[in-house]
């Protein structure tokens, strides 16, 4: 059974609840208007079960919402979203780090286990691997406090050609792309160069660690980059 949370006069926050606020933080993250189609595309259900379920979140007092505007969340919502969020990518790390999972599968079992884990073993954890700031694929962990630290880093779609830079942060969870950039070797800290970009978004090449790859511009557009020289937060 999921974990439900505490609120006022009586009422409980259910899984299903915290899912939704989630993708609206994650949708407004980044920069994404969130409408009740954008969070049924995010969340894979119908534009109608979306709908429902923001009216019952308005009801708890947990998002802002008009019929035909953008969905925001409140305070309290902010809240509960940033407590998920690092349950989820605390868990993704002790996964990868400790468990040796595989970082193209971390996600969904994190999305499983995100609900169900105690403050006390979310503590745990967080202490385990040394209260980190970035999961395995460079996204911030918030902090108890609810505190989110800036990565930082630009697309590498966008970086120049011929400079070395270090890839920081990797904007994707489909398992069949984590696989495939893990298989060349695309894992946050790398160095990777730009070498030469095709015209009208075509494909980059690019050199990891010495190796010549071709990259898809979408890829490309989600694998955020800082120079090689500057100083990053571990």
């Amino acid at each position: 059974m999921a974990k439900t949370k505490a609120l006022d006069k009586g009422k409980t926050l259910t899984a299903a609840h915290e899912d939704y606020i989630k993708a609206i933080y994650l949708l407004r993250s980044q920069d994404e208007e969130v409408t009740n189609s954008a969070l049924a595309n995010h969340l894979n259900v119908s534009p109608a079960s979306a709908t429902n379920m923001v009216k019952k979140l308005a009801d708890l007092n947990l998002v802002e919402y008009e019929p035909y505007q953008s969905i925001s969340l409140t305070v309290s919502g902010e809240r509960v979203a940033l407590e998920v969020l690092r349950h989820h990518r605390l868990l993704e790390l002790y996964l990868h780090q400790e468990l040796k999972l595989p970082w193209d599968q971390v996600h969904a079992e994190a999305e499983r286990l995100e609900h169900v884990i105690s403050e006390a073993l979310e503590d745990a954890i967080s202490l385990a691997l040394g209260n980190p700031l970035v999961d395995p694929h460079g996204d911030p962990i918030p902090t108890k406090k609810g505190m989110v630290e800036s990565v930082g880093g630009q697309p590498l779609s966008a970086a120049r050609v011929h400079r070395k830079y270090r890839l920081v942060r990797v904007l994707m969870q489909d398992e069949e792309r984590l696989r495939y950039l893990g298989a060349l070797g695309l894992y946050p800290n790398v160095a990777i160069s730009l070498l030469e970009r095709a015209p009208f978004d075509g494909p980059l090449l690019v050199d990891i660690d010495g190796e010549h790859h071709a990259l898809a511009y979408d890829m490309a557009a989600s694998l955020l980059v800082v120079a090689w020289d500057e100083t990053i937060e571990e």
